[in-house]
Formats: structure tokens, C-alpha cells, sequence
């Protein structure tokens, strides 16, 4: 079981990877060669580096540090072990992916490609339990206790910043191309991630105490339940929990660590009603 867990996290660390290779490149290629924001902190870099020249790569890595702090308390060390994995591996391959590449291609092309592949890249990083930083970790800290989709809520905090940039160089034709980029981008996000939709967990386990050690570091609701094998007639302790499509994979990694042999039935959940992260 535990050469299992290896391979899952090299799996995500190989998708978070591949993610960040398509982040780099819907930046560079196509955004940044048109002197297009991206949003969030790729776009406050981005706005940065256009008026003062500075790298925007080790930029966007700096603006990102005090953000994947905040995400360490608030969202858990994994998912920020990844992100800062994401964005480190984001920096880097900006700084070898030229810029010019495509600089001849339509504005408009160089808009909806660029918010596709940076999508594509922001969306598998997320479902490999980690994320490009920035905005997707302040997404990702709302859509834990609303039900938004999260591609939504970065297009609202993008677009607040195609606004800012929109006054400041008084282009708007550029911030409206960029919108168009932020919008697909968004869209992108939503199809691959569905992070806001809940799930409930039942979990038959053996290993009750060890398991809720776990769960009960977050603040997450757990219900006890002492069942009984209609076959085998023991005892047995069910914990059911609600918790997202997003948080499933680590909530699987946990049961896989602590009780292989568990039980799990995973169902997606309707509706919720009243706080599901209370303990109860």
C-alpha cells in the first residue's frame, strides 16, 4: 500500500509539473508577447514588469511567497508543498520559454490560446491537489465554505485587476483582450476542476482513533456511526464526512495511510444544509 501512495505522489508531482510547462507557455508565448495581463498575481506581475522592465517570472514567484503562507495554515501543508512546487517550476520555465515566439499572431488568437493552455495548466495542477498560486489559493480558501465554482471566483479577482490596469495605462484595448483571455481561462478551470462540487464519505474502518486523529486537523465534520456486518454480525466503526471533489484526493491518501483494508463509499452530495465543517 505504501508503494501505491509513492506512485500517487509522483503522479501528481509529474501533473503539477506538466501543469506549470503550460502555464509558462500560455504566458510567455502568447500573453506576455502581446503585453496581455493573465490576472491575479501573474497579472500584477505582468503589469509590474511592462511599466518597470523587471523579470516577471521571479516576480510572480516573490508576489506568491506570502500567499502560499496563508495557504499553508488555512488549506494544508500538501496542498501548498505542491503549489510552491507549481510555482517555482512556473518561474523557471519562464525564464527559458522565449517571449517573441508568436508575436506576429493576431492579438485576439494570442488572447483565447494563451487563457486555453494557461487554463489547462491552472486546471490539472488544482486536481492534482495543488495549485499555481496567487488567486487560486485565495479561490480555493472561498470555494471551502461556498458553493462558487472557483474558474468564477478567479474571474471576478482577474477582473478587478484588467480594471486597475485598464486606468493605469489608459489601453483599454489591451484590457479588454485581456478580459477575453481571464474569461476563457475561467472557463477552462470550471471543465477540468470541479472543486465546489461535495461529496460525502462513508468510511468502515478498523483504525477509528488513528483516522479521526487525522481528520480532525482540519476543520472538517466527521459523524461517528457504530454499525453492524449484516453477514459477519461484528461491530464495526463508520465516520462519515462531507469534504469536496478537490480535498478527495487527500482525504484518500489519509484512509490509504492510516487503513488500507477500510471501506469507502463516495457519493456526491445534492445539497448541503448548515455548516458541514463543525465537528458534530
Amino acid at each position: 500500500m505504501r508503494t501505491n501512495t509513492v506512485m500517487q505522489n509522483i503522479r501528481s508531482i509529474a501533473v503539477v509539473c506538466i501543469g506549470a510547462l503550460l502555464t509558462a507557455v500560455g504566458f510567455q508565448m502568447f500573453l506576455i508577447c502581446h503585453q496581455l495581463l493573465s490576472g491575479g498575481v501573474s497579472g500584477i506581475a505582468m503589469m509590474i514588469g511592462y511599466f518597470t522592465g523587471w523579470d516577471i517570472g521571479l516576480l510572480y514567484f516573490v508576489i506568491n511567497v506570502p500567499i502560499l503562507l496563508w495557504g499553508y495554515f488555512a488549506i494544508g501543508r500538501y496542498f501548498v508543498l505542491l503549489s510552491m512546487l507549481s510555482v517555482v517550476l512556473t518561474s523557471w520555465f519562464m525564464q527559458i520559454i522565449p517571449v517573441d515566439v508568436l508575436s506576429d499572431t493576431d492579438m485576439l488568437i494570442g488572447a483565447i490560446f494563451g487563457g486555453v493552455i494557461s487554463g489547462i495548466g491552472i486546471g490539472i495542477t488544482l486536481r492534482a491537489g495543488g495549485s499555481t498560486g496567487g488567486f487560486d489559493i485565495i479561490g480555493s480558501i472561498v470555494t471551502r465554505y461556498f458553493d462558487i465554482p472557483l474558474g468564477s471566483i478567479l474571474s471576478i479577482l482577474n477582473g478587478i485587476i484588467i480594471i486597475v490596469h485598464g486606468y493605469l495605462t489608459q489601453d483599454w484595448n489591451l484590457s479588454l483582450y485581456s478580459l477575453i483571455s481571464i474569461f476563457v481561462t475561467g472557463k477552462v478551470v470550471d471543465m477540468i476542476h470541479i472543486r465546489h462540487i461535495k461529496v460525502t464519505a462513508f468510511i468502515i474502518t478498523n483504525e477509528k482513533d488513528r483516522l479521526l486523529e487525522l481528520l480532525l486537523q482540519r476543520p472538517r465534520g466527521v459523524t461517528h456511526i457504530k454499525t453492524t456486518g449484516a453477514y459477519s454480525e461484528q461491530e464495526r466503526d463508520m465516520l462519515m464526512t462531507v469534504t469536496t471533489r478537490y480535498e478527495l484526493a487527500e482525504l484518500k491518501r489519509m484512509i490509504r495511510q492510516v487503513d488500507p483494508k477500510a471501506f469507502v463509499n463516495i457519493v456526491e452530495t445534492a445539497e448541503v444544509i448548515g455548516d458541514f465543517r463543525k465537528n458534530h
